[in-house]
């Protein structure tokens, strides 16, 4: 099954639906690495799209921009993950709300 057989809004409604549920974790969760993961959904649902739209236009511009978009999104996962690492190293938690560095 190849992409023009299957209309764009089908592509563009899953990754809004994508965007929402990343959008939602990222507002609702407590813990950091969850919520690096769905900041990594959300950028996954900005792939979707800029592939979709690529697609549909006959374009490879969209799919450049992904590759733009993935290597942003290595580089989130690793600086992050080592942001938490360190603050869990030091305050023995990886929840959000519990950690102000910024408090004596």
């Amino acid at each position: 099954m190849n992409l023009q057989s299957i209309p764009l809004e089908y592509y563009l409604s899953l990754s809004a639906i994508m965007f929402t549920i990343g959008t939602v974790g990222v507002l609702t969760r407590r813990n950091a690495i969850i919520i690096f993961m769905c900041i990594e959904m959300m950028l996954n649902a900005v792939n979707l799209t800029l592939v979709s739209f690529s697609a549909f236009m006959g374009d490879s511009a969209g799919q450049m921009f992904v590759f733009f978009v993935m290597a942003v999104a290595a580089a989130e996962a690793a600086v992050g993950l080592a942001i938490v690492l360190a603050l869990f190293r030091v305050k023995q938690t990886v929840y959000v709300d519990e950690i102000n560095i910024m408090k004596w």
